[in-house]
C-alpha cells in the first residue's frame, strides 16, 4: 500500500471539494461545495469538535466524483484493493437525480483509505442513516424535508423500523449522528 504524504492527501480531499464546486446539489439550488462548506459552518457556530466540523465539511465526498473515478484513486494512488462498486450508481426517478447510491459508504471508505479517524469516518458514513432514523421518529422532519430529499430516502432504505430506530439510539455516537443529519438538512440556502 502507498501512503500518501499529508499534503497529498490534502490535495486529493481538495481535489473532490473542488469538483464539488462544479456541480448542483441533488435537487437544491446550491452546488455540493457550498453545501459542503455550509454543513461545516453550521458545525462550527455550533462549537463541535474538530472531527466532527471536518465530517460535515466531508459527509458528501463520495458524491463530488463517480464511483469509478472513487476507485481509480483508492487503487492508482493509493495502491489500495478494489472496493465493490455495486449499487453504488445514480439513481434516477424519471430526470430527477438522486445522487450516487451508497454515497455515504463510498466516502467513508475512501476518507478511511487516506487515514481519517474512524470518528469522522463514521460520521460520514451515518448522515443517510441518520435521516432513515429522524424520518422514523419524527413525522413534522419528515414534512420538512425538500421532495428531492424525500425522494432519495426511498432509495436509501425508507424511514427506520422501531426496532433499527432503537438500536440506532444505543449507538456511541448517536447524538452526533443525528445533529451531522440536521446539519446536513439545514445546509440548503443559498
Amino acid at each position: 500500500m502507498t501512503t500518501l504524504t499529508p499534503e497529498a492527501t490534502v490535495d486529493s480531499v481538495f481535489q473532490l471539494l473542488e469538483a464539488g464546486s462544479k456541480q448542483g446539489y441533488i435537487g437544491e439550488n446550491i452546488s455540493q461545495l457550498e453545501h459542503a462548506l455550509q454543513a461545516a459552518l453550521l458545525a462550527a457556530t455550533a462549537r463541535a469538535d474538530e472531527e466532527t466540523i471536518l465530517a460535515a465539511l466531508l459527509h458528501d465526498i463520495g458524491q463530488f466524483c463517480s464511483a469509478k473515478e472513487l476507485q481509480r484513486m483508492l487503487v492508482e494512488d493509493l495502491g489500495q484493493d478494489e472496493i465493490d462498486l455495486q449499487g453504488l450508481k445514480r439513481s434516477k426517478d424519471g430526470s430527477t437525480n438522486v445522487g450516487v447510491m451508497g454515497h455515504e459508504k463510498l466516502g467513508a471508505e475512501y476518507l478511511r483509505k487516506l487515514g481519517f479517524s474512524e470518528k469522522v469516518c463514521e460520521l460520514v458514513e451515518s448522515h443517510v442513516v441518520g435521516k432513515r432514523y429522524l424520518t422514523a421518529v419524527d413525522e413534522k422532519y419528515y414534512e420538512a424535508l425538500s421532495s428531492a430529499s424525500k425522494l432519495s430516502l426511498k432509495f436509501q432504505g425508507g424511514p427506520f423500523s422501531k426496532e433499527e430506530a432503537q438500536r440506532f439510539e444505543t449507538d456511541p455516537l448517536f447524538a452526533q449522528k443525528v445533529q451531522l443529519r440536521k446539519w446536513d438538512d439545514a445546509a440548503e440556502a443559498r
